[in-house]
């Protein structure tokens, strides 16, 4: 036989095999490689398959994409859903079917078209995307706009004297006009604009003055503006307050039927100084076989807020309450939040309690869960907790806090064990006065105070979690996925990068060690952030699929039911009726899309915040100096964070103007050609600020000096 003629018989024989194991169903998208090897194709038929494989291209049978061969196309799935915009462009669709697929569907930012944030769309996947992130697709149709308003800030006029407005929600490269009102505006004003036609980034989206807010430059409008901005609720309902003042000012004795007396008990709570919403408070006693008796107790808002009352009604719109320096949206009116159902001192408050026993190695030995009523004998800040467990304040709760430190180190060498992680890192808070204007920044640490909190409503959540489970009831979980390996990969090379030594697919442990190490140093609160940042979200939802970052099987929230709604939830799964799957789902899915939009308001917030003290500090002070850490080298320039801010900021490689530096991607440093002078991740050099922009938030910088070893 000829070689040609055997090459032909090869090549059909090839052809029909190629295309068959491709149609399979467990086919995965393969490179040519991968390919011959899952054949068993000897190299000497490579030029022959490399034939093969562009005549099924060809002929459609299979389609060559970023570097693999995928099957030829399947009908393209068309899917509807709710589109959640990110920062950087990019989206996630969340399914009205969450059953279609188990993630929700990726949109590259190229692939958005002129879709906005809330917008209910039509989404075609792409059978041939082969990504960590899940499903990918891209917008076909706006089905409903998740808005008819928009918020902005006019930032200049064009040159006919049209009103241009800058919208946080559409991004800087999008224009929005504003047809001419009859009054007259001005740069900086903040405005409510009704929408008369979108556009997209190539084409202007027109707008009318709806009403003005106030201006830029008037830090008490900073709230309303972030309220109108994403949607949020601020004034209840006169049917929602009248229905929450309908229940008086005090806990009737009628109400306490039925209920375990803990009035006589020792019981505290331990909150924030400026917090007024008490979900929870702590007893805990020791007997003399060394078990401790940890009681968890929570306010029974289920008591108040019924099924389909206008209150529940108002509580399920909200889903949770919204924290901004100074201010809170409350999920309850202030009757309810901070009144009837906070945890106050001196007074008869309804809870829920769950009542736990531990053996003296922490380990838990029984439960129960009962409905009950306390009477707090103390309102203790953690600053004040803090000051008596150091001797540096007497009070008579003094051996009670000394238990509960001892109880929350055996609970935490547990966690530890199991492969949880902790991050100690101290929150910056900004202290605003009553107009809302900044007058400077605090960081409160993660002290032992903060901890056994914490640790106590964690064993209270997984105890509730775990019960409802046993008992077969469908619930809210708190679930979150481990990270990705890539985005693993990029945080050990982030850490490497700070001169820290961590392994490749590192373990709990590992990283424990490592953070433990990392939050010694000026970097470690960065390293934290950036690796929680990397992490996937934790979300709600009736999948029970554990939670990654706690090493948790069974987790949920119980703990804060005047602030959550899905708490609230939970607390009716406990003591009324089960809920069916389907109620659990949708409240799943509408509690995690409404904290992520809280959590974008408060961090809009926050950061216009910082930037209006940046400026007062500027204004006061022009040349000042302010001294930075590099958190990430590029070719085009260096990112850093602000010292005493957590402010993070840009240098433009062109504002190195002391030499011509050359980026090197083996180290990942930027290094002058002729001084030698490199810059790095973890590095340190001082910056003044050279623009304060309060419309697009953001602060440009100019080099001054690298600091010397």
């Amino acid at each position: 036989m000829s070689k040609r003629s055997k090459n032909e018989r090869i090549y059909k024989n090839l052809l029909q095999v190629t295309e068959q194991f491709m149609s399979g169903k467990n086919f995965v998208p393969s490179t040519r490689k991968e390919l011959m090897r899952k054949l068993h194709l000897p190299d000497e038929h490579k030029h022959v398959f490399k034939e093969v494989l562009r005549s099924l291209c060809q002929t459609n049978a299979c389609k060559f994409f970023r570097g693999r061969y995928h099957p030829k196309k399947r009908n393209v799935d068309v899917v509807t859903g709710t589109i959640s915009i990110h920062p950087r462009g990019f989206g996630f669709v969340s399914l009205d079917d969450p059953s279609l697929y188990d993630k929700d569907v990726f949109i590259p930012r190229h692939l958005t078209e002129n879709a906005v944030d809330g917008d209910r769309v039509e989404v075609e996947i792409n059978p041939f995307s082969h990504s960590e992130k899940g499903p990918e697709g891209k917008v076909h149709t706006v089905v409903e706009r998740g808005r008819t308003h928009l918020a902005g800030i006019v930032h200049e006029f064009s040159r006919d004297g049209t009103a241009l407005a800058y919208v946080p929600l559409l991004g800087v490269e999008h224009q929005v006009s504003i047809k001419s009102p009859d009054e007259k505006l001005h740069v900086g004003e903040r405005v409510i604009l009704e929408v008369l036609q979108w556009g997209d980034d190539k084409k202007e989206t027109k707008t009318c003055l709806s009403h003005k807010i106030g201006h830029i430059s008037d830090p008490s409008k900073d709230v309303i503006a972030a309220v109108k901005e994403y949607g949020l609720k601020k004034e209840f309902p006169e049917p929602v307050k009248k229905e929450a003042a309908l229940f008086g000012k005090s806990v009737k004795q009628s109400e306490l039927k039925d209920r375990q007396d803990f009035r006589s008990w020792e019981i505290f709570t331990i909150d924030p100084t400026t917090a007024k919403d008490f979900d929870d408070a702590l007893s805990l006693s020791k007997d003399k076989t060394g078990n401790y008796h940890l009681g968890v107790h929570i306010a029974d808002v289920s008591h108040y807020v019924k099924s389909d009352s206008a209150l529940e009604k108002q509580a399920r719109m909200r889903c949770n309450s919204t924290y901004f320096p100074g201010v809170c949206i409350p999920m309850l009116p202030p009757s309810l939040s901070e009144n009837l159902c906070s945890l106050k001192p001196n007074v008869n408050r309804l809870t829920a309690s769950v009542l736990m026993t531990f053996d003296s190695n922490g380990s838990l030995l029984n439960y129960r869960i009962v409905k009950g009523v306390i009477k707090s004998k103390k309102r203790f800040t953690y600053r004040e907790a803090k000051e008596v467990l150091d001797g540096r304040k007497k009070s008579p709760f003094a051996p009670t806090l000394k238990l509960m430190e001892e109880l929350c180190l055996l609970l935490k060498k547990k966690r530890y064990e199991r492969g949880s992680l902790e991050f100690s890192i101290p929150e910056l808070r900004v202290i605003v006065d009553e107009n809302g204007t900044p007058t400077g920044t605090e960081f409160i640490p993660y002290d032992i105070t903060h901890q056994l909190v914490e640790e106590f409503m964690l064993k209270a959540n997984e105890v509730v979690a775990t019960h409802l489970s046993k008992e077969g009831l469908d619930l809210t979980y708190r679930v979150h996925e481990e990270p990705s390996e890539e985005r693993m990969n990029e945080f050990v090379s982030l850490a490497n990068a700070f001169g820290f030594h961590l392994k490749e697919a590192p373990s709990p442990g590992d990283l424990q060690k490592f953070f433990d190490e990392a939050l010694q140093t000026p970097y470690g609160t960065y390293l934290a952030i950036s690796y929680i940042r990397r992490m996937k979200l934790a979300i709600y939802s009736p999948a029970n699929i554990g939670h990654y970052g706690l090493a948790l099987t069974h987790y949920c929230h119980f703990t804060s039911p005047i602030r959550r709604y899905v708490d609230l939830v939970i607390h009716r799964l406990l003591f009324e009726k089960p809920i069916s799957y389907s109620e659990i789902e949708a409240v799943a899915k509408e509690c995690s899309e409404k904290e992520r939009i809280s959590e974008k308001a408060e961090r809009n917030v926050t950061l216009l915040k910082k930037l209006r003290l940046l400026k007062q500090m500027v204004d006061e002070e022009p040349k000042k100096e302010f001294e930075v850490v590099v958190t990430k080298i590029r070719s085009f320039g260096i990112y850093f964070e602000v010292d005493h801010l957590m402010l993070e900021g840009f240098l433009h490689v062109s504002e190195l103007d002391d030499d011509y530096y050359r980026y090197d991607e083996r180290s990942g440093r930027l290094k002058g050609s002729y001084t030698g002078v490199a810059f790095f991740a973890g590095d340190r050099f001082s910056v003044i600020s050279k623009e304060i922009d309060l419309i697009v938030l953001e602060a440009k910088w100019k080099f001054k000096k690298k600091r010397k070893k």
